[in-house]
């Protein structure tokens, strides 16, 4: 018999599991969309332990060092491990959808391939994502160093996602939701295990609620044999092509070619490589202030091992409530000849009379000819800010977006994303225990079916 050439893909905020090759064989292929749906909504985090031993399983039998062709025994040995683990976490995962799912899986999976329940484990080995910066361990193979590289050749490719921060400041979600934000000071852009960002936003006139982000710094941390720690920091009118060491790649190590910073216009535009993560990240100085676009791994998105303090970071979870601005609001009170902005107790920013409506949407208009929420986002800013140079601060996001975002479908959006306090009150709920409501109720009816 031989072990299955199919795999369990793990990611998300609980975990979602799928089969590759082969699920019509499985009773798993109804699960992707249902439970990355339940999981895509922002939560409290959970005790439940399932998504590590999502993890673990899928690093013991994908990439290089999955199974070979007769290597059962070896499948069957992670596969009851990973059952091993999900009862250890059984008692904090009740009613917890992911963790239903890879209970179901695993029965599946043993059935299909003759696994007996009883018999040798195997330690998970976590050789495509190891834990970051603790590990002693070397390889003779550069697969470690190249994310793409170390998945197995029949292994399903992996999933990017993107986050862009650009202007007064709006935040374009690895979710792809949008939302026009305040966050003024210091930020998490991103937090995980392999990556930290940071942004500061600062006012863009004095006495004024519009801010944009003065300064940025990324952090990656020390991995393995490919990369050293690495500091990168860009502030108003200086955006270096090295990291802060001088240096313009990973360090010392065999494998340090895998992270290089590359000035792409002198003072204006960086990339940055980390082929390690499978990671690209562009950062521009447009005018005074800064841009921020990423392309990730969802694996590597989601490689958060507190979600009590990462899990909150904005590219994930998005802005806080109490921060973000009612963009619909704004742009319904400015639209039409001679319309003029919100009085100062409007939810958006309010900026000196410098820009009329027409010459705003005119001017939008020359860089961003479809009126998506790029455009919105344009004429927003240059009625809160009366700086034209943030016509090109979302003109340049948007290019970023068509250079770094997988799924090309979704390179315009049109409908922002947003909670508001007054829409969640007239349903007399807040609305993050709204849609844990919905969510619950949801969760409740269909595990009498699957469970």
């Amino acid at each position: 018999m031989q072990p299955p050439r199919e795999r369990l893909v793990v990611t998300g905020r609980a975990g979602w599991m799928g089969m590759g090759r082969g699920a019509g064989r499985s009773a798993l292929g109804f699960w992707p969309t249902l439970a990355f749906l339940l999981c895509s909504f922002p939560a409290a985090a959970s005790p439940c332990k399932i998504l590590k031993c999502n993890s673990e399983f899928w690093s013991a039998t994908s990439g290089s060092h999955a199974p070979a062709a007769d290597d059962t025994p070896e499948f069957c040995a992670a596969l009851r491990t990973y059952a091993l683990c999900t009862r250890r976490t059984a008692r904090t995962c009740r009613g917890d959808l992911a963790y239903h799912s890879a209970v179901h899986g695993i029965e599946d999976l043993m059935s299909q391939h003759n696994c007996s329940r009883d018999g040798p484990t195997s330690q998970p080995r976590l050789r495509t994502l190891p834990p970051a910066g603790d590990s002693q361990e070397r390889s003779d193979s550069p697969e470690i160093c190249h994310y793409e590289k170390s998945f197995h050749k029949h292994a399903a490719a992996p999933n990017y996602t993107h986050c862009g921060l650009f202007g007064d400041p709006h935040l374009r979600t690895f979710t792809d939701h949008f939302q026009t934000c305040k966050v003024q000071g210091a930020w998490p852009l991103i937090d995980n295990n392999y990556l930290n960002v940071q942004v500061t936003n600062t006012p863009v006139l004095p006495g004024s609620a519009a801010t944009a982000t003065s300064k940025l710094t990324i952090i990656f941390k020390n991995f393995q044999e490919c990369v050293d720690q690495k500091v990168y920091q860009a502030e108003m009118d200086e955006l270096p092509g090295a990291f802060v060491d001088g240096s313009k790649n990973g360090g010392d190590k065999h494998g340090a070619n895998s992270l290089k910073i590359t000035e792409k216009v002198s003072g204006q535009h960086v990339e940055i490589q980390a082929k390690y993560i499978g990671t690209t990240i562009v950062v521009r100085q447009v005018g005074r202030y800064l841009t921020f676009a990423v392309r990730m791994p969802e694996e590597v998105v989601n490689a958060v091992e507190d979600w009590d303090s990462q899990g909150l970071y904005l590219c994930l979870r998005g802005c806080p409530l109490n921060q973000q601005i009612d963009f619909q609001a704004f742009h319904a009170n400015t639209e039409g000849p001679g319309a003029r902005r919100p009085a100062a107790a409007s939810p958006a920013p309010t900026a000196p009379d410098t820009f009329p409506y027409e010459t705003a949407v005119a001017k939008c208009k020359e860089k961003l000819p479809v009126e998506d929420l790029y455009y919105q986002a344009c004429v927003f800013d240059l009625l809160t800010t009366g700086d034209v140079n943030f016509t090109l601060a979302a003109y340049y996001a948007l290019e970023d977006v068509k250079m770094l975002h997988s799924n090309k479908d979704k390179l315009h959006l049109y409908e922002r994303t947003q909670d508001l306090p007054g829409r969640a009150a007239a349903a007399g709920l807040p609305p993050v225990p709204r849609l844990l409501l919905g969510a619950l109720v949801l969760l409740l009816a269909l595990l009498p079916v699957f469970c």
